[in-house]
């Protein structure tokens, strides 16, 4: 079983704190940066599962990297710098607290909303007669409220801005970065025989100014399709031959667990560990074109603290 970094416990100079997420680490330096630290953490159902999966972290940060990059013509973002393969530093932003979700195909969630009978999600109206990985006609928007812990609420954009979450003004500008996003997204990963599903995208402000913060176009904010073959496996009601966490999900509602009251984690085998994290690697050499090459992880946290500590000192 090779290694995970399942956690960090760093402390940089001038470090005013560090959140945990589900997944990151993220320092902060003097409320100017942060440096976020990708984990092997997994996350399914809003819990943490108890192995982390090798790799992961590293895979997760590379190809954010690339989609930041890719998309800083439409919207600015946080990041600075990608001094280790696991972490990214970037400036420090107030976040908005919504989730700005947004999908181009009935799947996952929506699929098991509209599977139970409801046509509403968030507000937004979808279309009788659909079955399971049918494209919308154009995608919907469908943001969650933003939980520091527990389950991430639907909310409604008229909910969002009733309650002052976040003002219409900013909202507006919210909406149109994401849909202008998911469209860059879909691009790109059409360029590579892959449909981007439905993603998420979170933002923030700086000195005034709405920027992109933390990953985008992951497995783990994103699922993707494989392009060839989709037709023919909706017109036969095959499933989709997918690239994102729900085969894991799929793996844990199988095993007795949606994180609800009273139900146990299963136990993780090693061979599924290792099988998620090959996939974790095939969505990147699938997305990006290019061999994945491992770090070394016999040494990890050491190997991050001095590469951090090696950018923040220049």
């Amino acid at each position: 079983m090779t290694k995970a970094l399942r956690g960090t416990d760093f402390n940089f100079p001038g470090q005013k704190g560090v959140y945990n997420g589900k997944v990151r680490d993220v320092y902060n330096i003097g409320d100017e940066y942060l440096v976020m630290v990708v984990t092997d953490r997994i996350s399914a159902f809003d819990v943490i599962l108890p192995k982390g999966i090798p790799y992961k972290g590293q895979v997760l940060n590379q190809i954010a990297n690339r989609f930041l990059d890719g998309t800083a013509d439409i919207v600015p973002n946080w990041k600075i710098n990608i001094p280790d393969p696991n972490v990214t530093v970037g400036y420090f932003a107030d976040p908005f607290k919504v989730e700005m979700v947004i999908r181009g195909y009935l799947t996952g969630h929506a699929w098991r909303e509209y599977r139970d009978g409801k046509r509403i999600l968030c507000g937004v109206e979808m279309p009788d007669g659909m079955r399971e990985h049918d494209k919308f006609p154009s995608p919907i928007l469908t943001p969650t409220t933003k939980a520091s812990e527990g389950h991430d609420e639907d909310i409604s954009r008229e909910e969002i801005i009733a309650q002052e979450i976040v003002s219409e003004d900013d909202y507006l500008v919210l909406e149109d970065y994401t849909r202008k996003l998911f469209e860059r997204g879909t691009e790109m990963a059409a360029e590579m025989g892959l449909i981007l599903v439905d993603t998420k995208y979170e933002f923030g402000k700086k000195d005034g100014k709405i920027i992109l913060i933390d990953e985008i176009h992951t497995p783990d904010s994103s699922r993707y399709f494989y392009a060839e073959g989709y037709e023919s496996r909706q017109e036969t009601g095959e499933q989709q031959k997918q690239l994102s966490k729900e085969f894991v999900r799929q793996w844990l509602i199988s095993n007795g667990f949606q994180g609800l009251e009273g139900q146990s984690m299963p136990e993780m085998p090693d061979e599924f560990v290792n099988e998620v994290s090959g996939r974790y690697i095939e969505l990147y050499e699938s997305i990006t074109g290019e061999k994945f090459i491992k770090s070394d992880i016999e040494q990890i946290n050491t190997r991050i603290k001095k590469n951090v500590l090696g950018f923040l000192n220049r």
